[in-house]
């Protein structure tokens, strides 16, 4: 087991366990908005608003800023003096403090035309579109602290400190919460205390990790230098990236504007059946993708190829060890999960039917939407964000066109399955190519585990589909009993897969398990 991966997997398990208590809180926040807010007028209204600066949030900030800022910030740190280093990151942040400051407020002039833009069929209903076009409005300052704040979260995860960025979300999700239970019950109009909650959330994402800067000497200022060499080279590899990263908005727009001609609460079963699948990607996947590439980064920068090979091989084969049963979980177990935690107060069984209708098919994209977080990271480690965006293209005409064709035989669904379809088409073409580039990659061990996998996971989907089937999920009441039967079914269906796994002799299991008992062995306590 070689330091990298063990820094890899520790990175990637720092970041999972942040994220799972992100995903945790984030499950609360839906809980008591589905309770409060149910699935109609107001609900649609604040998802579609909220939506707006969020996909300019993945252009601005996670997506494009981290692939494009984290290779060369890492260069930097490793070739150059810190001073050097600081100052780059200083020019990056007044350069994007400028440009997205200036994006917000032509947002907030334009807002009912870019309403009325991803969301046409609201403007048959007045009350509902002006609704829209207030909240986008409210929400639109968040952009630019969450865009600061993933700039900061680059800059530390090129340290090799990822604790605080991974736990920043967390915050995020205890101010609208605070938001909708605290401050909306005394507002005119509830849904803009959760409004208030947002920016607020994206307010402290940012400012709790400016320590962790100060700490290591990386403190960013106010450097207005847009000509840097380093911004330049930044601007001109986040460009592409923001051209990748907007096919895959596009493709959010196109589910957004056809759901919109689709009965009331279709934007809110595919925004809930979203929040549920990005549950175990969040944890696994992006984690993983996020700790995975400054070590791709570094390896490139030396020119190990062999090296990152093995880094692209053993990312694939975890992150599906563990997305593959998930998918199959939340497969089986979707109508117990939403019946149990979503229909209450306005949400009702009707609701639950729609949001797994959702979210059964936006898990069969599952397995590529977390691969492709691998795959992007390598492309972005060899410093070549233009591939993805080719293959990006072909991912969106793909989804439009399926999501036409698909959305009148299953209404919602058929938008879910032509999102997780175009995915796959992506995953699929974007390993192609790197294979092809690294002259091959090590796919007799990949498709070895994937193989023992999919074997192990088989009596998770025969527990889960069981019990999924149960007659106690299509009434009310009995909330008790019913959360042991699904805490009880989920530790069944671990254990299952864990024993699989052990007979398989599954190579990924046994690091993960050799981790454990070096973390054990570290703090003087001996595994049975």
């Amino acid at each position: 087991m070689t330091q990298e991966r063990r820094q890899i997997a520790k990175a990637a398990g720092v970041i999972g366990l942040a994220t799972l208590a992100s995903r945790i809180m984030g499950f609360v926040r839906d809980m008591i908005l589905a309770r409060v807010f149910g699935a109609g007028m107001v609900a649609d209204a604040f998802f579609v608003a909220y939506r707006i600066p969020n996909m300019l949030r993945e252009l601005f900030a996670e997506g494009s800023m981290s692939a494009a800022f984290i290779p060369v910030f890492t260069e930097y740190t490793t070739k150059r003096s810190k001073e050097e280093a600081r100052e780059l990151a200083s020019a990056v942040f007044t350069t994007l403090l400028t440009i997205v400051a200036v994006i917000c407020i032509l947002s907030i002039a334009a807002a009912p035309w870019i309403v009325r833009g991803i969301a046409p069929g609201f403007a048959d209903e007045p009350g509902k579109f002006d609704l829209t076009v207030m909240l986008s409005r409210f929400m639109f300052p968040y952009l630019l602290f969450i865009s600061l704040a993933a700039l900061t979260m680059g800059m530390l995860n090129s340290l090799r400190a990822f604790a605080v960025p991974a736990f920043s979300p967390v915050m995020f999700n205890v101010c609208i919460i605070s938001a909708a239970l605290w401050l909306s019950p005394y507002l005119t109009e509830p849904i803009f205390g959760v409004a208030i909650g947002v920016v607020a959330g994206g307010g402290v994402q940012f400012f709790m990790q400016l320590p962790g800067l100060h700490r290591r000497r990386m403190m960013i200022g106010f450097r207005f230098n847009p000509f840097h060499p380093g911004v330049k080279r930044i601007g001109l590899l986040m460009l592409p990236a923001m051209i990748g990263l907007s096919v895959t908005q596009v493709n959010i727009l196109v589910n957004t504007l056809l759901a919109s001609y689709l009965p009331e609460g279709s934007q809110t079963y595919l925004f809930y059946g979203m929040r549920l699948v990005l549950f175990p990607m969040g944890i696994f996947g992006v984690a993983l993708g996020t700790a995975i590439l400054p070590t791709m980064a570094k390896q490139t920068s030396a020119g190990q190829t062999d090296e990152l090979k093995k880094t692209l091989s053993f990312g694939l084969r975890l992150v599906l060890f563990i997305i593959i049963p998930a998918m199959i979980g939340l497969m089986t177990l979707r109508v117990p999960i939403i019946h149990l935690f979503f229909e209450h107060g306005l949400f009702t069984a009707a609701g639950t039917a729609g949001t797994a209708a959702a979210l059964f098919f936006y898990c069969v994209g599952l397995p590529a939407f977390a691969g492709i977080r691998i795959v992007v990271a390598a492309f972005y480690s060899l410093q070549d964000t233009k591939t993805p965006v080719k293959i990006a293209v072909a991912a969106m005409v793909t989804n439009v066109v399926l999501s036409l064709l698909l959305m009148r035989p299953l209404l919602h669904g058929g938008l879910a399955l032509a999102t997780s379809l175009a995915a796959v088409l992506n995953f699929g073409l974007l390993i192609w190519i790197l294979n092809r580039r690294l002259q091959g990659i090590e796919w007799p061990v990949i498709l070895r585990s994937v193989g023992n996998t999919v074997a192990a996971t088989i009596p998770v989907g025969l527990i889960g589909w069981t019990v999924g089937s149960l007659s106690i999920w299509s009434f009310p009441g009995e909330w008790d009993i019913k959360a042991i039967w699904l805490l009880g079914t989920i530790a069944l269906a671990v254990l299952s897969y864990i024993t699989a796994n052990r007979l398989l002799r599954s190579e990924e299991q046994t690091f993960l398990w050799e981790m454990v008992r070096t973390k054990i062995a570290k703090k003087g306590i001996r595994p049975t």
